[in-house]
C-alpha cells in the first residue's frame, strides 16, 4: 500500500479516509510575528485551532491538507501540535504563494525547487515532518514572468519527487487553464494536478475545459459565500456529477483557524460565518444529497479521489 507523509509521519494511503483537500490551520506573516509580539497570540490561537479540528474530527473528518505555503506563514511546529492533539491527520505543503516578492527576483526556479525538495525529502524546518504536496498560486495578475517561475519551481519539484501539485487560481481570469498550459509545456502529467478554487466558478464550460485536460478540480471554498453562494456551489457540483466528473473533484473550504488578512478577527465571523472545517460535513453534504448526489458519489469526492491523488507518487 502506498504511503503518504503526514506531519506526524507516514501513513498508508488507505488511512486518509474523509479528507478536506484544501485548508489552512494558521496563516500569519512571519516578518510581523518576528517583529511584534502581539501580532499572533499562540496561547489563544493554538487551542482554538485544536478545538476547530477536534470538532471536525467528531463530524467524521479524518484528514486535512494544510496548503499554507512557505511564504504565507507556514508554521510546522503549530501544525504538528494541532495534528497531535486533535487526532486529525494533517498533510503539509511546500511551495510559494503568488506574491511578487522582491527577494524572489534573484533566484531561479531550479534554486527555489532545491528548498522545496528539501522540505519533501529531509523535513521542514529541522523537524521530521515532510511535505506531502506542492502548493503554487496564480491570482488576478495572471501568469506573470515572476509567477511563471514559481510554477516552474513547482514542476521541477514535482518531477523530482513525484508528489502531487495543488494550486490557487483566480476564476475571473480563467487562470486554471493558464496553469495547465505552463505545466503541460514543462512535461507535468496534468492528472497529477489539482486546480484549486474552481468552486468559485459557475462557468461549467470553463470547469469542463480543465477537466478535459485530465486535472482534478478543487471545489474548495465552501463558506466564502461572497464569492459564490453555497447553493450555487452545490448546484455546480451536482451538475458536474451528472456529466460524469465525480472522479475528478475534491471538496473543501480553504478555511483558516486564524488568518491575518483581517486586522479584526471578528470580521471573519461577519464576513463568512460558515467558513470553517465543519461546514461541509454539517451543511454541504446534506445539500448535495438533496440535489441528487448519491452517497457513493460523495464518498468518491471525499475519500477515493484524495486517496488516488496521493497514491500516484512516482518521480519522472
Amino acid at each position: 500500500m502506498p504511503k503518504i507523509e503526514t506531519v506526524l509521519g507516514p501513513i498508508d494511503v488507505s488511512e486518509i479516509g474523509f479528507c478536506l483537500m484544501h485548508e489552512h490551520i494558521v496563516v500569519s506573516n512571519w516578518s510581523m510575528r518576528q517583529n511584534f509580539d502581539d501580532w499572533f497570540n499562540p496561547d489563544t490561537e493554538i487551542p482554538k485551532a485544536i478545538d476547530e479540528l477536534s470538532q471536525a474530527k467528531a463530524l467524521g473528518v479524518d484528514t486535512i491538507v494544510d496548503l499554507t505555503p512557505i511564504n504565507l506563514g507556514r508554521d510546522i511546529d503549530i501544525i504538528r501540535r494541532v495534528a497531535e492533539e486533535s487526532c486529525v491527520n494533517v498533510i503539509a505543503a511546500t511551495g510559494f504563494y503568488w506574491n511578487e516578492e522582491p527577494w524572489m527576483a534573484g533566484w531561479s526556479a531550479e534554486q527555489l525547487a532545491e528548498y522545496m525538495i528539501r522540505d519533501i525529502e529531509i523535513g521542514i524546518h529541522g523537524t521530521s515532518s515532510k511535505a506531502g504536496i506542492i502548493k503554487c498560486a496564480t491570482d488576478h495578475p495572471g501568469v506573470t514572468d515572476s509567477n511563471r517561475k514559481l510554477l516552474e519551481a513547482a514542476a521541477i519539484t514535482h518531477k523530482h519527487t513525484g508528489i502531487p501539485i495543488s494550486t490557487h487560481t483566480c476564476v475571473g481570469n480563467r487562470s486554471g487553464l493558464a496553469q495547465q498550459d505552463v505545466f503541460e509545456e514543462l512535461g507535468v502529467d496534468l492528472a497529477r494536478v489539482v486546480i484549486g478554487h474552481c468552486g468559485d466558478s459557475d462557468d461549467i464550460e470553463y470547469l469542463q475545459a480543465i477537466l478535459a485536460r485530465g486535472s482534478y478540480i478543487g471545489m474548495d471554498r465552501f463558506g466564502l459565500d461572497s464569492l459564490l453562494p453555497t447553493d450555487k456551489r452545490v448546484q455546480v457540483i451536482a451538475e458536474l456529477c451528472q456529466h460524469g466528473h465525480t472522479g475528478k473533484m475534491v471538496v473543501s473550504h480553504d478555511a483558516c483557524s486564524h488568518i491575518d488578512f483581517f486586522a479584526d478577527q471578528g470580521m471573519i465571523e461577519q464576513f463568512a460565518p460558515n467558513w470553517n472545517f465543519r461546514h461541509i460535513p454539517t451543511d454541504v453534504l446534506p445539500a448535495l444529497k438533496k440535489e441528487g448526489v448519491s452517497q457513493n458519489q460523495i464518498d468518491q469526492m471525499m475519500r477515493a479521489n484524495p486517496a488516488a491523488i496521493f497514491a500516484q507518487k512516482k518521480p519522472y
